[in-house]
């Protein structure tokens, strides 16, 4: 099984994904380590990737996926997949689960403002959110409310995996 962590930047994707592969004792994956530099320099910038950026760095995952998955690996990818259509892109099968966090705008930015040593500019938190499609219930995501603590919200994804 892969896991897919999702939401905008800054909603605790990566402290989460962490904390639950550590749980789980699977492979962690961070989806931002699968930007091009290009993507990476614009971000940095503060300058908002639009999807021909992002089509390649999907693909990128995708086929991450479909390796873990062709190996028997269990993992957990954090990954914004802000839209419906990179999700789609991304459950190459039904052992892609999808996990969204969720929090308002104010909620993320004050998590954005306390991170340190991250490439995406906080000016981009705007972009993001207009950008973010969030998912409908025929997309079967789990959806965490964020304004816990990581191990209260691991444990709530692990109970919506174990139920699903």
């Amino acid at each position: 099984m892969v896991v897919v962590i999702f939401g905008v930047s800054g909603a605790g994707k990566t402290t989460i994904g962490q904390l639950l592969a550590d749980e789980l004792g699977w492979r962690f994956y961070e989806g931002d380590d699968f930007h091009s530099q290009a993507n990476i320099d614009k971000m940095r910038q503060g300058v908002p990737l639009r999807d021909e950026d992002r089509w390649p760095w999907l693909e990128s995952l995708r086929e991450l996926i479909k390796q873990c998955l062709a190996a028997g690996e269990n993992a957990v990818l954090a990954c914004s997949a802000l839209k419906e259509a990179y999700r789609r892109r991304l459950r190459v099968s039904d052992k892609v689960k999808l996990v969204f966090l969720r929090g308002n705008y104010e909620l993320i930015a004050n998590q954005l403002r306390e991170r340190r040593g991250h490439f995406m500019n906080p000016a981009l938190l705007q972009s993001q959110f207009a950008d973010l499609e969030q998912p409908q219930p025929a997309e079967g995501a789990a959806v965490i409310e964020l304004g816990r603590s990581p191990r209260e919200l691991v444990q709530e994804i692990k109970s919506k995996l174990q139920s699903s």
